[in-house]
């Protein structure tokens, strides 16, 4: 089965978005990632929700909203105004994940919860039947670009077995320095869905990179 595509427009020319998003439109991705951050819980800030209302009316694409936010639950009608198909929050963020998780679906979204790189596999132990995906950061969470970290191919593989053996029937999503290479070793050790940034839109062809990163 082919992975999930998963452009992150993070990594978009802002000056010529709209241009952007007719690529993602016409190319093979299957869905839009959308990185919400809010300087407090990683050390950046990307978007508002005046942009993304523009965001989600230039694409058709099922919209993967992460939020890397503290308080994320607080913004849950918002994401759902999007027309958002998968809202992610942090494992780290949420005091009361459980609940946070419930208030996503009865929203009528996909909840989704991320780790990152120093979160044990084993604390989803607890939620992982609970969510439609799991995401695993395989770089630090706040700026595009960064370098992918190697334990991450190994931690999809923790990842795989626990949703295995507890019958869950999660997804796993990664995202950080995923390219041609890296995205091929996640996909062999269980991945299922892959976020691109960089890898997409810093190339010369960024539809054929698409439909490379869908072929892996």
């Amino acid at each position: 089965m082919k992975p999930i595509i998963a452009p992150s427009i993070l990594s978009a020319d802002f000056a010529h978005l709209a241009k952007d998003m007719e690529m993602i439109n016409r190319s093979e991705a299957d869905w839009v990632h959308i990185d919400v951050m809010d300087g407090v819980f990683v050390p950046n800030i990307s978007f508002g929700f005046p942009v993304l209302k523009f965001v989600a009316e230039l694409t058709d694409k099922p919209l993967d909203v992460h939020l890397m936010i503290v308080n994320p639950e607080k913004f849950i009608h918002e994401v759902k105004a999007l027309g958002a198909h998968t809202m992610n929050v942090h494992f780290e963020a949420c005091t009361h994940l459980h609940r946070v998780i419930q208030q996503i679906r009865e929203a009528g979204m996909e909840p989704a919860v991320t780790i990152n790189p120093a979160t044990p596999v084993a604390l989803l132990k607890d939620i992982i039947r609970d969510v439609y995906m799991v995401l695993v950061m395989s770089v630090n969470p706040g700026f595009g670009g960064q370098a992918f970290i190697e334990h991450s191919v190994e931690k999809v593989r923790e990842l795989r077995k626990l949703i295995d053996e507890t019958g869950s029937k999660a997804l796993i999503e990664v995202d950080g320095g995923v390219n041609l290479e890296t995205g091929a070793r996640l996909v062999a050790a269980g991945a299922d869905a892959l976020v691109a940034g960089s890898a997409v839109f810093a190339n010369q062809d960024p539809e054929q990179m698409i439909r490379n990163l869908r072929n892996l």
